[in-house]
């Protein structure tokens, strides 16, 4: 049976031919200053051609409603969330994605649930510390259209370790020089995290374009 779709989010127009469906991480809500700065910056650039929708985990909503933090709710109830979201929304406009834990949720319905796309913001590759644990087994045979915005010292997945991955010709990937998992580069780099973002965003929008055409 399937689940009942929690609440959704939207920035942007509903009419939008696209769809962006973003899910949070292990560690912080849908309304983070990382998801909404997302949400806001790429409907802005979308010019009506996109809108962005954003959900919580069962975990996270609990969270929200008792205050008390939770670890994340199993792998079959994670990817239940994702089914009834995809259900409300429709899959024929829709892309799906998110920070981490909610992009790798997002890419194991991706190819099911017969989705337009999928966008990934820091994807956890590994468990910090074991690379050799890794989570990319349906990543190498992905057909849906995908983007993967990493930074290049991300812990959960270096850009060393990445570019010797066997990982399927439908993903592509947008670096953040000398980021983390957060997607922030150091002071050093002379890019602050607004810049770092925005080109990401930037990366994000050019994709989403290339979606708008594409049948459902």
């Amino acid at each position: 049976m399937l689940a009942t779709a929690p609440e959704i989010l939207f920035d942007g127009p509903a009419g939008a031919p696209v769809t962006l469906a973003l899910a949070h991480g292990a560690g912080a809500p849908m309304e983070s200053p990382f998801m909404t700065t997302f949400a806001a910056g790429l409907a802005g650039r979308s010019h009506g051609r996109w809108r962005i929708a954003r959900f919580e985990f069962p975990f996270m909503a609990a969270r929200r409603a008792g205050g008390r933090k939770r670890p994340p709710d199993t792998q079959a109830k994670l990817l239940d969330a994702w089914r009834a979201v995809i259900a409300a929304l429709g899959a024929k406009r829709l892309a799906v994605g998110g920070k981490s834990l909610g992009g790798r949720m997002a890419s194991m319905v991706a190819d099911e649930a017969g989705v337009r796309g999928l966008v990934c913001l820091g994807y956890p590759f590994h468990p910090p510390g074991k690379p050799e644990r890794l989570r990319i087994t349906h990543l190498t045979a992905l057909n849906t259209p995908t983007l993967i915005v990493q930074g290049t010292r991300d812990p959960l997945g270096r850009f060393e370790e990445i570019v010797g991955y066997a990982l399927s010709p439908c993903i592509r990937l947008h670096w953040v020089n000398g980021a983390g998992h957060d997607l922030i580069p150091p002071k050093s780099s002379g890019q602050s995290a607004e810049q770092a973002w925005g080109d990401a965003m930037d990366a994000i929008a050019d994709f989403l374009t290339g979606l708008e055409g594409a049948e459902g």
